[in-house]
């Protein structure tokens, strides 16, 4: 539609776009009624004016003569009645009954007068009247017209009818749309509602649905996207909220320190003895190591909260190869002992690799010295593997057991070592993200066992691993 002040497109809301076509179809499928009606009729009364025509007609070619004062004359012109009558001789004069009009003449008629056509009929538009001419004998012939006037002013009146019939079937089917447009398109309504309190005030609360129709199945995805949403958010406030409360303890013991040593410098201040100030060096270097790997993590974690899809095949046997390369570098004095079977899947080797390599460093940090880590990979024959990791350390207490996996949780043991907190959390997002799982449970020998289940098939085993030393193949 266009805006004739300043010329601009305005868009028609969909409301009235269906309103509009409620009444354009209506109209159209009336207007195509409307007109076979009125086309049906007036064939009907022409038919009807025109049988009745003939029939007068020839009740006037037989109908006998009568005797007036003067000669004889058409026993028609007697009842001429609503219909005007006359005689047409070949010369073209016509005889008509006294005090009426003369029937319309053409040059058609005198044909039949003169015996060249059998009948003339025709409508005379100029004064309204449909004229049958028959032969009457002896060079003449009779001329019967009936006015259409009746019959027009019948079908003028039915036009009215139906135009009138027309434009209120019209007009109830534009209320019908409105009402129809308003009640379809309130969950819409909601919707919008719903996207505009969204946008000003950040409320993800759901809309109400009803129904079961299209737009019922909208309006719970829309809430499932909403939940979805605001489940986001609060594992954003949580990771913020953990993050800070992580990152404040390091920061303040770090600025103690620094302070300390800063104090230590100014004139006039106790120095400090070569013992402490190596031992503030190496606990500052220990923060910075601890605040470098959180700080990791945390890009680690908010890079796995993030969906992604990821369509890469991925040889897991060599993904484990790189994670405990990765981990004998760090532990040279634990010993790894490995079984393997191949497997393969669609995911992100990266965050793979990342998610065995914290489940090996896990198991390094708790066991003792010359202790053993066993790393299996194994097929479950359900379309899934496992790899499992476990230690030879104290194991996880039962308490322990349900909380291992959230983010910053770290037991009672493990608040005195290095670590984040969310090395385990990154193993369960990476597991769900590839649509596995990962579990926690002791080992036989008494340690921690970890378990990262994923789908996917077998694959040829490009090299073997020897299970008895432990080593890996280069």
């Amino acid at each position: 539609m266009i805006d004739a002040a300043n010329g601009r497109l305005q868009r028609v809301s969909l409301r009235a776009r269906v309103t509009l076509l409620a009444a354009f179809c209506v109209a159209g499928a009336v207007a195509v009624v409307s007109l076979g009606a009125y086309m049906t009729v007036s064939r009907n009364l022409h038919d009807q004016l025109e049988s009745n025509l003939r029939q007068r007609a020839q009740a006037a070619v037989t109908a006998p003569k009568v005797n007036n004062d003067v000669s004889e004359i058409p026993g028609a012109f007697l009842a001429a009645g609503d219909i005007r009558i006359g005689v047409l001789d070949t010369s073209g004069q016509i005889y008509f009954p006294k005090g009426t009009s003369p029937p319309p003449t053409q040059p058609g008629d005198l044909d039949v007068a003169r015996g060249v056509a059998l009948e003339s009929f025709w409508t005379d538009v100029r004064s309204g009247f449909q004229v049958l001419t028959l032969p009457y004998g002896d060079g003449q012939a009779m001329v019967v017209a009936q006015s259409t006037k009746p019959l027009n002013t019948t079908l003028g009146k039915l036009s009215v009818v139906l135009f009138v019939i027309s434009g209120m079937g019209v007009l109830v089917a534009a209320v019908a749309g409105t009402a129809v447009a308003r009640t379809g398109l309130r969950p819409v309504q909601r919707l919008t509602e719903a996207t505009e309190r969204v946008a000003l005030t950040g409320d993800l609360r759901p809309i109400p649905v009803s129904g079961d129709d299209e737009l019922a199945l909208l309006s719970q995805r829309f809430n499932a996207m909403l939940g979805a949403l605001a489940e986001s958010q609060e594992r954003q406030r949580r990771l913020v909220a953990d993050a800070g409360h992580e990152l404040r303890t390091p920061l303040t013991s770090m600025r103690t320190n620094l302070e300390l040593l800063l104090a230590s410098e100014r004139p006039g201040s106790p120095t400090l003895a070569d013992e402490d100030k190596a031992e503030i060096h190496a606990d500052v270097r220990a923060q910075l190591d601890e605040l470098t790997t959180l700080i990791g993590d945390l890009v680690e974690l908010a890079r796995e909260d993030a969906p992604q899809v990821v369509h890469e095949p991925v040889d897991l046997v060599e993904v484990v190869e790189r994670a405990l390369d990765r981990a004998k570098r760090r532990a040279s004095d634990v010993r790894f002992i490995v079984d393997v079977q191949p497997w393969s899947l669609l995911g992100d080797s990266s965050a793979l690799e990342r998610a065995v390599l914290n489940l090996l460093d896990n198991a390094v940090k708790f066991s003792p010295a010359s202790g053993v880590v066993r790393l299996g990979l194994r097929q479950l024959g359900d379309g899934s593997a496992v790899v499992e990791v476990a230690d030879s350390g104290p194991g996880i207490a039962d308490d322990d057991l349900p909380h291992v996996f959230e983010r910053f949780y770290r037991s009672q043991e493990a608040r005195t070592l290095p670590g984040s907190g969310l090395g385990l959390a990154i193993v369960k997002q990476v597991a769900e993200r590839h649509g596995g799982a990962a579990y926690a449970g002791r080992s036989p020998e008494g340690g921690a066992l970890f378990a990262l289940r994923l789908p996917g098939r077998p694959a040829p085993l490009a090299s073997a691993v020897n299970a008895s030393s432990g080593e890996a193949p280069r």
